[in-house]
């Protein structure tokens, strides 16, 4: 019996390894794979014989969107931070803001960058000194567990979710709201969809901030983080949820989501193409929820074919979208170059 019921569990562990060394590998022949299928469609000979007429400038603007984009993520989880006790300047918040978008374009998801920033916040001090290299960089290559992880830690890790919470809500919402105005191109249901999503986000909204209004279910969220030593970032939820905070940040996650908007607006026009912007409000925000899945490295490929498939049903050539989006991408990369300060602050 003992025999038996060892076998079976060596087996899914060794699997397990197997693919766990194999994953990153497999990821980056997925992306290869998904680009190369995008851009194979191109008719280069048709795009040169039709003479576009490139305007330059407005790659220039979709660099300052872009850019315009990571610097309010950077202060809003910036403000999240001090609000919870952390005395790191503004300033540096945002820096680490831009090298965790850094460290994510070269990973298959934002995990990796969101941990990068999680972790180096806890060692910076107010002057913007990196404190304890030693147990950063042992804390950076291998697995934290948050079990067993200092208050400290476990705070910055609570407000880097709360501060992607925020954003995955004003993502949704603007997703609503295009489906709404356009869903009816996309689908014969599209408008009805957009009413669901759009309802239920404000109706998880409204759910959150009632359990923080109401004293018992209030003191209960206490005991909780309470439990797991936790409670100081009370403040960070209460500025990020409640009413009528929660209002504003919907609307400044929305902001944060319509400059990623016209940055890829302003790529269209640099090829002399435009796009509904109902389109663009449907198609970057399915894109947004389809990156948090670990298929791709920092969405090339995967976010090619998903535009130039979502714009086509709006008329927009789909060999256009695919260089747009290309040079996203590539704005994209250099938008969080700013990020590359605390990496070479490490050497």
């Amino acid at each position: 019996m003992s025999l038996h019921s060892e076998t079976p569990s060596k087996a899914p562990s060794g699997w397990k390894s197997v693919l766990k060394r194999a994953w990153p590998t497999i990821r980056i022949l997925l992306s290869i794979g998904l680009l190369w299928k995008a851009t194979s469609g191109i008719d280069w000979h048709a795009i040169l014989e039709s003479e576009i007429q490139m305007e330059p400038w407005w790659f220039l603007a979709a660099l300052i969107s872009a850019t315009t984009a990571c610097l309010c993520g950077g202060f809003r989880w910036a403000f999240l931070m001090r609000k919870v006790g952390f005395q790191g300047r503004f300033r540096n918040y945002i820096l680490l803001y831009f090298t965790g978008a850094l460290v994510n374009q070269g990973l298959p998801s934002t995990l990796g960058g969101d941990s990068y920033r999680a972790i180096t916040a806890t060692h910076l001090d107010k002057t913007g000194t990196l404190t304890g290299k030693k147990d950063l960089d042992n804390e950076l290559y291998h697995s934290v567990d948050l079990e067993h992880a200092t208050p400290r830690l476990r705070l910055s890790f609570a407000m880097v979710l709360v501060d992607r919470l925020l954003g995955l809500a004003g993502n949704n919402l603007l997703g609503g709201i295009g489906l709404i105005i356009g869903g009816a191109t996309l689908a014969a249901w599209g408008t009805d969809l957009g009413y669901l999503v759009t309802g239920i986000m404000i109706a998880v909204g409204l759910i959150i901030a009632l359990v923080l209004a109401i004293k018992p279910t209030y003191r209960l969220l206490e005991k909780v983080l309470e439990r797991f030593h936790m409670r100081n970032a009370l403040p960070g939820i209460h500025i990020a949820f409640s009413w009528p905070y929660n209002v504003g940040q919907a609307a400044y996650a929305i902001g944060v989501h319509c400059l990623l908007i016209f940055t890829f607006f302003c790529c269209l026009r640099a090829y002399g193409v435009t796009a509904p912007i109902a389109s663009l409000m449907i198609g970057l925000p399915a894109l947004s929820l389809l990156l948090m899945l670990p298929i791709s490295i920092s969405g090339w490929g995967l976010r090619e074919a998903t535009l130039s498939s979502v714009l086509a049903l709006w008329g927009v050539n789909q060999s256009i979208t695919v260089l747009a989006s290309i040079s996203f991408g590539a704005i994209t990369v250099i938008s969080v170059l700013p990020g590359a300060y605390f990496l070479l602050k490490r050497k």
